[in-house]
């Protein structure tokens, strides 16, 4: 067959195969009509819901002011928003696979954003979420504490308090603009002093094309109503006597400020020290709020670290991987328990240094930004 042919014949079957898909979808967005479907939950009664058939799980509960946690907003990219399903569901969808271990999918575990509502549903749910609000606020100031890092601080309107413990986080409403046709979420984690429940400062960071993190840089603006809900999140300190180490990298500063605030607050006193990982100078930031809590919290220490200082930069401080500084520092991992928050990627290799130091795995707490 000439050569000419062969890509005529693949091209075409291209185009076959995009149009039956664009067909199905059409089909199931307009002709598909699930009518009515009930979702109960926990087996209460007082919690059974009559919702209209079609839409994902996760935004048909949300409707129904029912928040799953969900960082990535629904793009099935996190794999956060996972209930149990033991009735109703259907056939795993290839899209959760990847989410779902073995384990789980022998207790009927499902990527709520990703399973549409067709049938009839039992869930199961932790009780705590269902304490969980929406909340109405105004943006009263917007600082950059970086080149690509913003600090909001929220308000709040309706609720006017939230009860959240330090480590949480909030998922941000972003509503319709150029980049999206519909409101979406992002999480973000909480960097204030939990006691300061009239008000929220988060740190978000610009991701290049990210629709919350474009919509904040570009278009939020001091003054402006903003909407999001929680509090989420089993990230928070342990009540122990053990030494504490925390690392973060970018804005994973947010909760290990806050975790850190709530400490000075209550008097904790335990020894701890704080790994902060950045590229270059330009990229660090608090610095100064972190130095000054060296002279308040007992055995505190602050230790920035830059891995590629450039020579403008005049940096004497730590050089290296955060994996590497956090090495020279910890001789061993003898009563210690750590909090780690960044990229995956950073936090896997951290945990790898921490369990080589002797740290059992299960007093490694983290929250990864993906």
């Amino acid at each position: 067959m000439p050569i000419s042919a062969l890509l005529i014949a693949v091209g075409s079957i291209s185009i076959l195969s995009s149009f039956l898909a664009l067909l199905m979808v059409i089909a199931d967005a307009t002709i598909a009509n699930y009518g009515d479907v009930t979702i109960r939950i926990n087996e209460s009664e007082e919690h059974k819901h009559v919702v209209r058939g079609g839409r994902p799980l996760l935004s048909t509960l949300m409707a129904e002011q029912i928040f799953i946690p969900s960082a990535c907003g629904g793009r099935g990219s996190c794999g956060l928003c996972k209930v149990e399903i033991p009735q109703g569901a259907g056939q795993y969808l290839p899209t959760e696979l990847p989410w779902i271990s073995e384990e789980e999918r022998a207790q009927n575990v499902r990527l709520s954003c990703q399973l549409k509502v067709k049938a009839d549903m039992e869930l199961r749910i932790p009780e705590e979420l269902f304490s969980v609000k929406e909340y109405r606020g105004k943006v009263t100031r917007i600082r950059d504490l970086t080149h690509d890092i913003k600090e909001l601080t929220i308000d709040l309107i309706e609720p006017a308090e939230i009860d959240l413990k330090a480590g949480k986080f909030v998922q941000l409403q972003v509503p319709e603009y150029e980049l999206t046709d519909e409101p979406v979420y992002r999480a973000y984690s909480v960097s204030s002093v939990p006691s300061q429940q009239n008000q929220i400062e988060l740190e978000v960071r610009l991701v290049p094309n990210g629709i919350c993190t474009t919509y904040v840089f570009n278009y939020l603006k001091e003054g402006d109503d903003i909407i999001f809900n929680g509090p989420y999140g089993d990230f928070h300190l342990r009540e122990t006597e053990r030494d504490v180490v925390c690392i973060a990298g970018g804005s994973g500063m947010a909760p290990i400020k806050a975790i850190l605030l709530d400490m000075l607050e209550k008097g904790v006193n335990r020894k701890t020290r704080y790994f902060f990982g950045a590229v270059t100078k330009k990229d660090l930031f608090l610095i100064d709020e972190m130095k000054a809590l060296e002279g308040k919290l007992p055995d505190f220490k602050f230790v920035p670290a830059l891995s590629a200082p450039e020579e403008n930069d005049k940096w004497e401080g730590e050089v290296g991987l955060i994996t590497e500084v956090l090495d020279r520092h910890t001789p061993n991992g003898e009563n210690l328990e750590a909090y780690l928050c960044g990229s995956p990627g950073m936090i896997d290799a951290c945990i790898k240094v921490l369990t080589d130091k002797g740290v059992p795995e299960e007093l490694i707490y983290y929250d990864k930004f993906a």
